[in-house]
């Protein structure tokens, strides 16, 4: 038995061996091909004495070597969804179909996110309230799902297959859960540009949710203000692909806004057939079989401008019109001017405030400020914290379909990591020698992970090493004024006895 968190079973499995009767942890491999045959193919007579050093060294390695023996954690058959929105309620739903029991946790007072308020949805114009609906119905039924509304995730203690989180309530209670894998879906907000930002704060100048909710509430004609609408015009990439002194853009592409933009001309143009409408666009981005939106609108009377990125479209009031003025590219850069009763400003998806969540979970962000993953391709909604995945729109900004997509693979991590039973860690991880260490706690404030903590041995406070939650990144160990922190597998005699073996001249 080692050394654990919040009360989680760990041991270290049974000795790991493999048909040659060997420990893989005291393999080492020493790669000739691409650190020297390959990069030196010129000089061979200096590429062998490279090989025979780098040899020597590898020996050096394996004879300091010690036997390791993995990590085995034994794990909760429950998981816990932060967010109530599709990506949320769908990955709720599957792992209750896998027969685990499930906690969704959501900070509003009622479930649906963005999706719960729109109406009509690309590409099948199903609505979103009853996309919802429909969601809200199975999970009930499911009967292994547990939804707090109003609730917030306060504290997280543990370690993978075994987290405790305290949950706070509306009504001031604390709620403490037990649970194997977390799967983090907080969505997204909405850019709100700063005032006079292409006339952002003028009367006839809308965000697009905003524009959204005036054509699916209308009855007939769309009418703003008292007034009826006949001619609209969108400027795409509000908040998104530009940047900003203030830091108030975006560099990224928000995807969805494109598709979302044209697909709610359609809308409009339904309500009112003479609508004049004309998109002022940099880049197109109705990817995929979105395209087809893009065809039909064109079909459908709707005009497209594209404008230079270093010169944006300028809104401005006229009487009871706003003026839009552009630079159309696609026609010799002819300034056009457009008057509108409306303007929509096509913007993009931020990512939403979450410190505390951040905190409680110590989730790294992108650049952006979205949730970051270990790797794009090949770990996609895994992060650096083993045991919690990210979905949805809390990872980037991405349509209905991708959020449930990345939902999916999720559950399928977190599904399969909890339902087995137990789960392996690497055994690469930090440990502290009792004698030499004096607790100064600059260990625990170099490690990014909270893995160390200060016990009493004896008749002194010592660092421990919570292997459980360990990377065995090594942070910790420059840190340590009296050398008292070493890294298994890596430690400091093997890394010094590799050096020392690579510098001796053969005799």
């Amino acid at each position: 038995m080692t050394s654990a968190a919040a009360g989680s079973t760990v041991w270290w499995s049974p000795p790991v061996r493999t048909r040659g009767g060997l420990n893989p942890y005291q393999y080492v491999q020493v790669n000739l091909r691409e650190q020297c045959s390959w990069v030196h193919r010129e000089e061979k007579t200096a590429a062998t004495e490279k090989a025979i050093r780098l040899v020597r060294s590898g020996i050096a390695k394996c004879r300091h070597s010690e036997p390791l023996e993995g990590l085995r954690i034994e794990t909760v058959p429950k998981a816990l969804v932060v967010g109530a929105g599709v990506a949320g309620l769908r990955a709720a739903l599957a792992l209750s179909d896998l027969g685990l029991s499930v906690f969704v946790v959501e900070k509003a007072p009622s479930i649906g996110g963005w999706t719960g308020k729109w109406g009509r949805m690309f590409p099948h114009n199903r609505r979103g309230s009853r996309i919802i609906g429909d969601l809200e119905k199975h999970v009930r039924e499911a009967g292994h799902v547990t939804v707090f509304t109003g609730a917030r995730l306060i504290q997280e203690e543990g370690s993978v297959g075994n987290f405790s989180v305290k949950l706070g309530l509306a009504n001031g209670e604390i709620v403490t859960l037990n649970v194997g894998a977390i799967i983090v879906a907080t969505g997204f907000d909405i850019y709100r540009p700063k005032t006079s930002e292409f006339g952002y704060g003028e009367e006839g100048v809308l965000l697009l949710p905003d524009f959204r909710e005036l054509v699916d509430s209308a009855g007939g004609p769309l009418e703003y203000a008292g007034r009826q609408v006949k001619d609209i015009v969108y400027v795409y990439c509000v908040g998104s692909r530009q940047s900003s002194n203030d830091g108030n853009g975006n560099l990224y592409c928000s995807r969805y806004c494109c598709a979302t933009a044209v697909h709610t001309a359609l809308c409009a143009v339904e309500r009112s057939p003479d609508l004049h409408q004309f998109h002022l666009f940099r880049d197109m981005r109705t990817y995929g079989k979105y395209e087809l939106l893009y065809e039909k609108a064109s079909h459908e009377g709707s005009v497209f401008v594209r404008f230079d990125e270093e010169a944006p479209p300028e809104v401005f009031p006229e009487g009871d019109k706003m003026i839009v003025k552009a630079a159309d590219v696609l026609d010799a850069g002819e300034d056009i001017e457009i008057p509108a009763d409306l303007v929509v400003l096509v913007t993009d998806m931020v990512p939403r405030k979450n410190d505390a969540l951040i905190a409680a979970l110590k989730i790294p962000t992108d650049g952006g400020g979205f949730f970051n993953e270990i790797h794009p391709k090949l770990r996609p909604v895994e992060t650096a914290i083993n045991g919690v995945f990210i979905a949805g729109a809390s990872q980037g900004p991405k349509t209905l379909s991708e959020s449930v997509a990345s939902s999916l693979a999720a559950v399928a991590k977190g599904g399969a990591l909890v339902m087995k039973g137990y789960v392996d860690l690497d055994p690469h991880v930090a440990v502290v020698d009792p004698d030499a260490c004096t607790w100064c706690g600059k260990c625990a404030e170099a490690c990014p992970y909270g893995a160390i903590e200060k016990v009493k041995e004896g008749d002194k406070e010592v660092a421990r090493v919570i292997d459980a939650l360990c990377k065995g990144g090594g942070p910790c160990v420059p840190a340590c004024p009296e050398g008292a922190l070493d890294l298994k597998g890596y430690t400091n005699g093997q890394i010094r006895s590799m050096i020392e073996s690579m510098l001796k001249e053969a005799v």
